[in-house]
This record gives structure tokens, C-alpha cells and sequence, in this order.
């Protein structure tokens, strides 16, 4: 009767706990300060500036300063308005959910005024634009399987090479499938998705030699609520998932990260923190001893030798 009601409960706990983590995510999505600018003669620019709301934050600036915030990701969509003309800019780079908002707001302001609309920007397919965040998810998956069947093959030796080793083909693996989908990379992208796997697959294989098999229990945990975040931008969240979730997930910096590169951007930050996340997977695998296994029959070995005389566990049976 106590197992029950405590397994009941456990089972209520973590659903409770992984919907919090993973479907809030989505279900609390709503715009809040997005970021966007506008070009425009002073008359219109005042008008435009009176539709600033909280969902979103217009700023009025000049043409140069404009394309400047819109390459550096500082803004998620451009207003140009000239005299009977209005024109979008969009940059492929900047996270998708953001950029759709953007174009909603945008093409709303200039349709106020009275003004046709055209939008500029470079096509993107759906595959473009799920790719960052596909990529990243695989790199994960992949470490992950790999360093779990190590435990359970009782991989002892050459647990360092198993990492690189893994990295490599499930780089290989990640980039044909998404050429297989039409999208290509560069070779600072594949550069950089090389950089992701080895410090996933070193951090996992560092807790899997730690924990053993235990360490699914924070592997699949972040896997599972780690995307969920990574693929929104900030302005759209919840401001506790935010702070919670989004500021430190590495989901968010290999999406953000390979995005910017796939249209010939430039990341430093993302570098440093996959550094980061290598070096501690790389001091877990080196340091200190293997996680122990428990006996199949469920009795701990304590290293007493049988020959001492001493009586055996009593869940010891003889031949």
C-alpha cells in the first residue's frame, strides 16, 4: 500500500515538474518589449513612435543606424518608409519566432499609414530554419546514447577516445542529414557544430563515468527542457523561464550560434562557452574514480574475500 501511494505521487510529481519545464515554455508565450526600428520622414516617425506598445519597442532611427542594429541582431525587423512606399527588412540570421513578429507588427504600422508593403529579405526555407535548433538537439542525443551504452557495455578503457570518436560521426551523421533537406554549411558552421559535440559528448561522458547510468536522470532532464527554450527569444518568454531557462540553457548558444553562421555572421561568446563546457567534461573524464556498478543480485561487493571465513550476504547463493 505505501509503495503505491509513494510511486502514485512520484509519478504525479514529475509530470507536474516536466510540463512546468517543458509545455509552460510554449503555453506562456507572449511578446514583451521586442525590438524593432523604424526609418521614417519626422511627421510619420511620430506617428509610428505613438504605436509603441509593451508588446514591443519602436525605435526611430536613420537609415545607416537601422541596417547596423539589423545586422547585429539588435533589432528583429526594419521599417523603411519613404513617400508611398513601405519596405520590410528582415535579417535570415535573427532568430525565426522574433522575425515573425516583427513582420506582423511591421507590415500592421505600414498598412496604418496607408502605404503598400514589400518585405526584403533572403528566402529561407522551413529545413533553414529548423536546422540550428535540429542540430543542436542531435549533437546532444547522439553524446548521450553513446556515453550510455559505454555504461551498459561496462566500457572500462578508452573512454576519452569514445567521446571524439563519437563526435566526429554524429557531426557526420547531423551534416548529412540536413543536406539531405537541402541545407549546406560552411566550414566555420561545421567548425563550430564540431565544437558543440566535443563539449557535449566530454561533459556527458565525464557525469557517466561519475554517476553511471544515473546520469540520465540530468541528461534527459535537460534534453528535454532545454529546447523548448532555446528555439524562442527572449522577448517572447515568460520572464521567469527567462531567468530560469533561457539565460544559461547551451541549447540556446549552439542555435544562436549556428544560425549566425550559416549567413556568414560572427559569434565570440558562443566559442567561450563551449570551451567552458569541454574543459569541465574534460576534468570530470580525467578525475577521480570509475562510478561502481551494483551486482546483478543486487548485493554491494565490500572487497572481502571468501576464504577469510567470514559468512557470505545472505542474497548469496551457492552454486
Amino acid at each position: 500500500m505505501r509503495t503505491a501511494l509513494v510511486t502514485a505521487v512520484a509519478g504525479a510529481v514529475v509530470a507536474f515538474l516536466l510540463g512546468l519545464l517543458t509545455f509552460g515554455v510554449q503555453a506562456t508565450v507572449h511578446p514583451h518589449d521586442v525590438p524593432l526600428a523604424v526609418v521614417a520622414p519626422p511627421p510619420i516617425a511620430e506617428r509610428v513612435r505613438a504605436a509603441d506598445s509593451a508588446e514591443v519597442d519602436i525605435r526611430s532611427v536613420d537609415a545607416a543606424e537601422a541596417r547596423t542594429l539589423l545586422a547585429d541582431k539588435e533589432v528583429y525587423g526594419v521599417l523603411e518608409i519613404s513617400p508611398g512606399q513601405a519596405t520590410i527588412r528582415l535579417n535570415p540570421a535573427v532568430n525565426p519566432s522574433g522575425t515573425q513578429v516583427a513582420q506582423q507588427v511591421l507590415t500592421g504600422v505600414a498598412q496604418g499609414a496607408g502605404l503598400p508593403v514589400k518585405t526584403e529579405t533572403l528566402a529561407v526555407t522551413a529545413a533553414e530554419r529548423t536546422a540550428p535548433l535540429a542540430a543542436s538537439a542531435l549533437l546532444w542525443v547522439g553524446g548521450m546514447v553513446a556515453g550510455l551504452l559505454f555504461v551498459v557495455l561496462k566500457g572500462r578503457r578508452f573512454r576519452l577516445l569514445s567521446a571524439l570518436t563519437t563526435s566526429v560521426l554524429v557531426v557526420g551523421a547531423v551534416i548529412g542529414l540536413l543536406a539531405w533537406w537541402g541545407v549546406t554549411f560552411g566550414a566555420a558552421a561545421i567548425t563550430f557544430m564540431f565544437a558543440v559535440a566535443v563539449s557535449f559528448a566530454l561533459l556527458q561522458a565525464g557525469l557517466f563515468k561519475h554517476l553511471g547510468i544515473r546520469a540520465m536522470g540530468v541528461l534527459g532532464l535537460l534534453y528535454l527542457m532545454a529546447p523548448a527554450v532555446a528555439g524562442q527569444v527572449p522577448e517572447l518568454l515568460n520572464p521567469a523561464y527567462k531567468a530560469v531557462l533561457w539565460s544559461w540553457t547551451p541549447f540556446r548558444f549552439s542555435t544562436e550560434g549556428l544560425r549566425s553562421l550559416m549567413y556568414d555572421g560572427s559569434i565570440s561568446t558562443e566559442w567561450w562557452v563551449f570551451g567552458g563546457i569541454a574543459l569541465v567534461g574534460l576534468v570530470l573524464l580525467l578525475a577521480g574514480k570509475e562510478a561502481q556498478p551494483d551486482r546483478p543480485d543486487g548485493v554491494v561487493d565490500v572487497g572481502v574475500d571468501q576464504a577469510d571465513g567470514l559468512p557470505r550476504p545472505e542474497r548469496q547463493h551457492t552454486a
